[in-house]
């Protein structure tokens, strides 16, 4: 969930646009991880992380010239997103990990704890306070993350943790991504971060590889190359462009309304994850998920509208409210004044 921003309204026009933008977003990021969720029958997910990647350096590397400033190929804050992106293909490596283990809506849930361990992180390591009315905002989210894994159930398997580690690293790379801040453009950090990542998966991989037994439930961690996979390149690479329009198209929303306004849509991930996975798989989460899915967004949605109430109180943005939380999106926290006036 993203919010926040102190200016005017916009105009209705460019409300409704960004809107659209942001839903229209949302599908292509569950259209993404329904693509990558059957691709990974076929290829370990190392290999899919690695197409996506490239993709987005084919895309983004020649749009970043023809743009020119704000939009930087070459840029000192590289470290930063280095580490970014070390969070970012370990993360999502876990997330995609689970999928053969668990139905696309409750991978999805459970990723959704991000924005809770976002506030948690911002008031350890960035001073941000954390008040009595978000702290139970907190504990019922929390409590939502519990029902959604249900630990205690004879269905709980090892993979749902995986989610749970990916919205702490998630978590973290926007923490990070708060202190690059207006420093950088958001095709610039989207640039980085996922051609980085692509470099950085492929050691991971084979690491997991050498100390993980690659047994037949596991088999889309093994380390190689299937031979199809060239035959195949139009549908892999269809899997990175899906993810770069959406995440295109969350970029613009960004831009062209208010984050208070397109915030809350940012949950529409769940249920159209829901429903495409049913439409698809025939999945049908359990009442646990659907109650903790439940939780987690009235939480998301009340610190979000805290998070709204004191932006009117004062010029310090909370990492809460600026952060942006979608499965695969690396899209920072901030947008850029030169690019919002685009």
């Amino acid at each position: 969930m993203t919010t926040l921003s102190a200016q005017p309204a916009p105009a209705p026009s460019r409300a409704l646009q960004g809107i659209l933008c942001i839903e229209i977003g949302m599908l292509f990021f569950v259209g993404q991880d329904a693509l990558m969720k059957s691709l990974l029958t076929l290829y370990p997910v190392w290999l899919l992380i690695f197409v996506r990647s490239i993709v987005t350096l084919l895309v983004l590397t020649p749009l970043i010239w023809w743009l020119g400033a704000p939009h930087r190929l070459l840029t000192p804050l590289w470290p930063l997103h280095l580490l970014r992106a070390f969070l970012f293909a370990s993360g999502f490596s876990m997330f995609y990990a689970a999928f053969p283990f668990m139905g696309l809506a409750e991978v999805s849930t459970i990723f959704f704890a991000a924005p809770l361990i976002t506030a948690l992180m911002a008031a350890l390591f960035l001073g941000e306070t954390i008040g009595p009315h978000r702290s139970i905002a907190l504990v019922v989210g929390f409590g939502g993350v519990l029902i959604a894994m249900n630990p205690a159930g004879e269905n709980f398997s090892w993979a749902a943790v995986l989610p749970l580690l990916c919205a702490v690293t998630y978590a973290m790379s926007q923490i990070i991504a708060r202190r690059i801040g207006d420093r950088e453009s958001t095709l610039t950090v989207g640039l980085y971060t996922l051609t980085f990542a692509g470099v950085l998966i492929l050691p991971m991989g084979w690491f997991v590889n050498q100390v993980i037994p690659i047994t037949p439930d596991l088999a889309h961690l093994r380390w190689e190359l299937p031979a199809r996979a060239f035959s195949d390149l139009p549908r892999l690479t269809l899997l990175g462009l899906i993810g770069m329009a959406g995440y295109m198209l969350l970029s613009r929303a960004y831009q062209v309304a208010n984050a208070s306004l397109v915030a809350p849509f940012d949950y529409s991930y769940l249920p159209f994850a829901t429903i495409v996975a049913w439409l698809l798989w025939d999945e049908v989460p359990g009442l646990d998920t659907l109650a903790g899915m439940a939780l987690i967004i009235a939480s998301g949605l009340y610190l979000g509208w805290r998070e709204l109430r004191a932006a009117r109180r004062t010029d310090e943005m909370p990492v809460t409210a600026e952060a942006i939380f979608v499965p695969g999106s690396p899209l920072p926290p901030q947008i850029p004044e030169e690019e919002s006036a685009q």
